[in-house]
């Protein structure tokens, strides 16, 4: 549903035009003067404006160039009784989507609003374009030769073509989004969007707000309506990553979305209908949480409909260097780094307990302590060589005499962890044993103990 402001001082044309667009099902917000609208606009995601030109306090033109210096990716339509070709053409060079002269046929607007809503839709892919291609160079793309992961893309290839709802498992930094942001593209929602959210990192008070929107004035620093997630990515993929962490409160209220394909937003009464394909992923065991209570089981039955399992790295040791090469490459402006047979035995000789993201910070690593053009040798990878492994044959602990100070040993083990996963913090945790909330705590005393 698209979200559309009419701005106009007299009450008749605001009235006229509001009942023409609500019976195409459109939303529509109303202001009296450019200076209220503008107020609006900086308050609410509108889809497109339709203002007229002449009005007291702010008029169309001020109204447009207030929007452009904002920035704001919304298309502005004219409409007004005092059209001359001078101050058409003037609009068009301003910006103006489209102009319209009073009196008009009901026809002409709503072709005009669904040809403007059209160049709405193409901001926002652009938008989002450029999103893909900043995560394309980040070095999110698939390098993978190995047959276990082989196997996983082509069913990843394979679910991608229906509406099936995919469940991701899967240590930190094993690529669980990018499988999931390749069904996407291979899906026939390919040209909407895929809106990620990582459910770890949002503050418990915000889920719903989060997911669902909020209408202005629903909590205290409400001061706009908001779309959520799920709105925002109607018509296309939301990944729901790390979805074992979502409070159990969340859960029941995504449930009710995915059954019946609806949502309100926090503070709101008007129900949403929802086209979206869910993709989630995890890094923990659901069956446990499912087991303990605290993950629901009709939640974990409806997300894990087409279960995939992302192999950690270790496991696929055939990638360990087309991905290395890959990542040092992409750090080379695209120049080829021959890597030597002792580079290639310690890559592959090493557990990579952070997996892909932690064979990419290596090799960041390695051209900034290497810059030159020269090989990659084992002595180059001599870090890896020097830092803990996941294994560990004696779990017990000798106290030296002398004693230690735990406090500085605990820290240090933080701060390895959090090196390790490329701080990936719910990662780092379970590297050490401990819950998110006690490594996050312990994280902030470190970081207190270096500053």
């Amino acid at each position: 549903m698209a979200y559309i402001l009419v701005v106009d001082d007299e009450e008749k044309m605001q009235h006229l035009l509001s009942i023409m667009l609500v019976r195409q099902g459109y939303s529509v917000d109303r202001a009296g003067d450019g200076a209220k609208a503008l107020e609006m606009i900086k308050a609410n995601p509108y889809d497109m404006v339709i203002s007229d030109i002449r009005m007291p306090n702010m008029d169309g033109m001020e109204l447009l160039n207030a929007i452009k210096e904002l920035d704001i990716p919304c298309p502005v339509v004219f409409i007004t009784a005092f059209a001359t070709v001078d101050s058409a053409v003037d609009a068009m060079r301003q910006g103006v989507a489209d102009y319209i002269t009073k009196p008009f046929e009901e026809e002409r607007i709503l072709l005009t609003v669904e040809r403007t809503l059209g160049i709405s839709r193409i901001i926002a892919e652009n938008i989002d374009l450029k999103q893909q291609l900043l995560e394309v160079y980040g070095g999110r793309e698939l390098v993978y030769i190995s047959k276990e992961m082989t196997e996983l893309m082509k069913n990843a290839s394979r679910v991608s073509k229906s509406d099936t709802a995919v469940l991701i498992t899967g240590e930190s930094g094993t690529g669980k989004e990018v499988i999931a942001g390749f069904i996407h593209h291979s899906s026939p929602r390919s040209k909407a969007r895929f809106v990620p959210v990582n459910c770890a990192a949002i503050s418990p008070n915000l889920v719903e707000s989060e997911l669902f929107g909020h209408e202005k004035g629903a909590f205290t620093g409400a001061d706009r309506r908001t779309k959520g997630k799920f709105e925002y990515a109607n018509g296309g993929t939301l990944f729901l990553d790390e979805i074992g962490d979502l409070p159990q409160e969340a859960q029941a209220k995504l449930l009710r979305a995915l059954q019946d394909k609806k949502i309100q937003r926090v503070g709101g009464n008007q129900e949403i209908p929802l086209d979206v394909r869910i993709i989630c992923a995890t890094n923990q065991d659901l069956n446990k949480l499912v087991e303990s209570g605290k993950f629901r089981q009709d939640l974990y039955y409806r997300i894990n409909v087409f279960p995939l399992e992302a192999p950690p790295l270790r496991d696929r040791v055939d990638d360990i260097v087309p991905l290395a090469e890959y990542f040092l490459k992409q750090l080379k402006d695209g120049k080829a780094v021959t890597l030597t047979d002792g580079a290639i035995r310690t890559l592959k000789e090493y557990s990579w307990p952070g997996n892909v993201r932690e064979l990419a910070n290596a090799m960041e690593r390695v051209m900034i302590l290497y810059p030159g053009d020269g090989s990659v040798t084992a002595e180059t990878l001599s870090f890896l060589r020097s830092m803990p492994t996941a294994t560990c044959t004696n779990d017990r602990f000798d106290l030296p005499p002398e004693g230690i100070s735990l406090e500085t040993i605990q820290y240090d083990f933080v701060k390895q962890a959090l090196e390790l996963t490329g701080n990936n913090q719910t990662a780092a945790a379970k590297l050490l044993g401990l819950t998110r909330a006690k490594f996050r705590v312990l994280a902030k005393q470190a970081a207190d103990e270096d500053a």
